[in-house]
C-alpha cells in the first residue's frame, strides 16, 4: 500500500497561533513525543525569526534522531544561512523554501512579475541545495495561483534540486474537488514530476482542511502536512491524527497508509494541548473528549450490543482505555442498567426502575451524571437510611473583619430539639462545627465540591461531601440556591448515612467494593 509521508509543523505553523509560545524545553519535549508517534519530518521553527527560535531549532535537531527535522526559510541567502546554523547537529537535516505565487501575493506583498519570481525561487532553491541534500519548496498561496504558472513553478523547482514541491492551500480557500484537481494536473502535465515528492499544506478557514488533504492524497500526494489537535494560524491547519485515521479506517478507498504508531495519537494531543494551553474542543474529531463518548439511548443501546454498530474507530487504536457511556437525559434503561452493574450494585428490576425515574429526574437537571451522582443517588433513593438528624434551620454570620459563627437548628428522630453555634475559619467551616456540635459526632472531612446545576445567578448549587469516622466513609449530597444551606445538607446527609453504616456492617462492606 503506498506510504503517505507525515510533516508536523506544530512547531512552527503551530506555535504562530495566537497566544501560543513555547519555550525550547517545551518545543525539545513535544519534538520526542512526534518522535514515538513516528512522525516522518518535523519542522522544529523558522530559525531567522529570532535568535531564540535558531536554538530551539538547534535543540530539536540536537535531540531527535529517528525523523527528519526541518527548519523554514524564506528565498533568501541570509534565512538559508541561519537554517544552515540552527540545523547543525542534525542527523537528517532539511530546508524548506518558500515564495509566494499568487497574483494577490506578486502584486502586493513581493511587487514582482512571475519572471521575477521564477527566477528568485530558482536562485534561493540552488543556493539551499549546496548544504542540503533534501530541500523542499512552497509556492505559498499556490491555491490561489493559475494552474498553468504552478506548473511552471513545480518544473522550475524540479530543474533545481528541490526534492518535495508543497502545495499550499494556504488561505484555506479551496474545496476538496479543486484541491485534488490541483495534483492531478501537476502529474499529468509537469515534466519529471516523479522524481519529487508532492506535499499537501491545507488550512482550515473554511473548514476543509483535512478534506482538502485527503483529496491531495486521492490525486496523488505523496505527504500532508499539518499540525497536532489542527492547531496554527488562525483556524489552524490540517490535523494530522484526522488524516492518519481516516485512512487507517478506510484503506479499501485511499488505498494508501502513514507508519505513525497510532497507540500514541491520545498521549501526543494531551502533550501538545497542555504546552501549548489551547484546550482540545469536546467535539473534536478523534481526540476531543467526547469523539468515543456515548448518551444517546438508542447509541448506547447498539453499542452495548456491538461497538461497531456506532464506533468506527476503536478508542483502543489510540492509546485510549475504553469508550465512555456518558449517562445524561437521552440514555434509556440499558445503558442505565449496565451502569449499575459497572458500579457494583446488582438490584432486582423494581428497584432498577425506582433508581431509573430518579435518575432521569436528576438528568433533567445535569448535562451529565457521573458514577459518584449514580451512588449518591442509589443511596439516597434506595436504601432505607433514616434520617437521625434533620435540618430545619441555619444562620450565618460573616464578615471579612470578623470571625464566621454559625447557629443550626438540629431535630432528632426522637422530635429533640437541639441549638448549636459555633465558629470556623469561613462560613462552611462554622456550620460544619455546629453540626458536629448538634449531633455529637466525630468525623473527619475528607472531600469537599461544588458545582452548579444550572447557569445563572439563581442556579441550583450542588454540594457533594464525604465524611470519614475511623474506617468508615459515606458521602453527603445536598442541594439549594444557597451554597450555604446545601452544604449543611451534605454534611447532615453524610452523617446520617456514617451511623447507618455504622450499625450495618454487612452493607458496609458491599458498598467498600464499590
Amino acid at each position: 500500500m503506498r506510504k503517505i509521508y507525515i510533516f508536523d509543523t506544530t512547531l512552527r505553523d503551530g506555535e504562530q497561533s495566537p497566544g501560543v509560545n513555547l519555550n525550547t524545553k517545551e518545543k525539545v519535549e513535544i519534538a520526542l513525543q512526534l518522535e514515538k508517534l513516528g512522525v516522518d519530518r518535523i519542522e522544529a521553527g523558522f530559525p531567522a525569526a529570532s535568535p531564540g527560535d535558531l536554538a530551539a531549532v538547534n535543540a530539536v535537531a540536537r535531540a531527535v534522531k529517528n525523523a527528519t527535522i526541518i527548519g523554514l526559510s524564506r528565498s533568501r541567502e541570509q534565512d538559508i544561512d541561519a537554517v544552515r546554523e540552527a540545523l547543525k547537529g542534525a542527523q537528517d537535516p532539511c530546508i524548506h523554501l518558500f515564495l509566494a505565487t499568487s497574483p494577490i501575493h506578486r502584486k502586493h506583498k513581493l511587487r514582482m512579475e512571475k519572471e521575477q519570481v521564477l527566477e528568485a525561487a530558482d536562485r534561493a532553491i540552488r543556493y539551499a541545495k549546496q548544504y542540503f541534500d533534501k530541500v523542499e519548496f512552497s509556492p505559498e498561496d499556490a491555491g490561489r495561483t493559475e494552474l498553468d504558472f504552478l506548473c511552471q513553478v513545480t518544473d522550475m523547482a524540479i530543474k533545481a534540486g528541490a526534492t518535495v514541491v508543497n502545495i499550499p492551500d494556504t488561505v484555506g480557500y479551496l474545496n476538496p474537488l479543486e484541491f485534488g484537481n490541483i495534483f492531478k494536473t501537476l502529474k499529468e502535465q509537469v515534466p519529471n514530476i516523479e522524481k519529487i515528492q508532492l506535499s499537501a499544506h491545507c488550512h482550515d478557514d473554511l473548514g476543509m482542511a483535512t478534506a482538502n488533504a485527503l483529496a491531495a492524497i486521492l490525486n496523488g500526494a505523496d505527504q500532508v502536512e499539518g499540525t497536532i489537535n489542527g492547531i496554527g494560524e488562525r483556524a489552524g491547519n490540517t490535523a494530522l491524527e484526522e488524516v492518519a485515521m481516516a485512512l487507517a479506517t478506510r484503506p479499501d478507498f485511499f488505498g494508501a497508509q502513514t507508519t505513525l504508531n497510532l497507540k500514541e495519537i491520545a498521549k501526543t494531543s494531551r502533550l501538545v494541548s497542555r504546552l501549548t494551553g489551547m484546550p482540545v474542543p469536546g467535539n473534536k474529531a478523534i481526540v476531543g473528549a467526547n469523539a468515543f463518548a456515548h448518551e444517546s439511548g438508542i447509541h448506547q443501546d447498539g453499542m452495548l450490543k456491538e461497538k461497531t454498530t456506532y464506533e468506527i474507530i476503536s478508542p483502543d487504536a489510540i492509546g485510549l482505555k475504553e469508550s465512555k457511556l456518558v449517562l445524561g437525559k437521552h440514555s434509556g434503561r440499558h445503558a442505565f442498567r449496565e451502569k449499575l452493574i459497572d458500579l457494583g450494585y446488582e438490584l432486582e428490576e423494581e428497584a432498577v426502575n425506582a433508581a431509573f425515574a430518579k435518575f432521569k429526574d436528576l438528568a433533567d437537571r445535569k448535562k451529565a451524571v457521573n458514577d459518584e451522582d449514580i451512588r449518591a443517588l442509589l443511596e439516597e433513593k434506595l436504601i432505607d437510611t433514616p434520617e437521625l438528624f434533620t435540618l430545619e434551620t441555619i444562620q450565618v454570620q460573616y464578615g471579612n473583619q470578623s470571625t464566621p459563627n454559625a447557629t443550626v437548628r438540629v431535630r432528632t428522630a426522637e422530635g429533640e430539639v437541639r441549638v448549636e453555634t459555633a465558629e470556623g475559619n469561613g462560613s462552611v467551616d462554622a456550620i460544619y462545627n455546629a453540626i458536629d456540635a448538634a449531633t455529637k459526632e466525630a468525623v473527619e472531612l475528607e472531600d469537599y465540591s461544588i458545582k452548579s446545576v444550572s447557569q445563572g445567578k439563581d442556579a441550583l448549587g450542588e454540594v457533594h461531601v464525604v465524611l470519614k469516622q475511623d474506617d468508615v466513609s459515606a458521602q453527603g449530597r445536598g442541594l439549594s440556591t444557597d451554597i450555604l444551606e446545601a452544604s449543611a445538607r451534605a454534611y447532615l446527609d453524610a452523617v446520617n448515612r456514617l451511623i447507618e453504616k455504622r450499625k450495618s456492617p454487612g452493607r458496609r462492606d458491599k458498598m467498600s467494593l464499590i
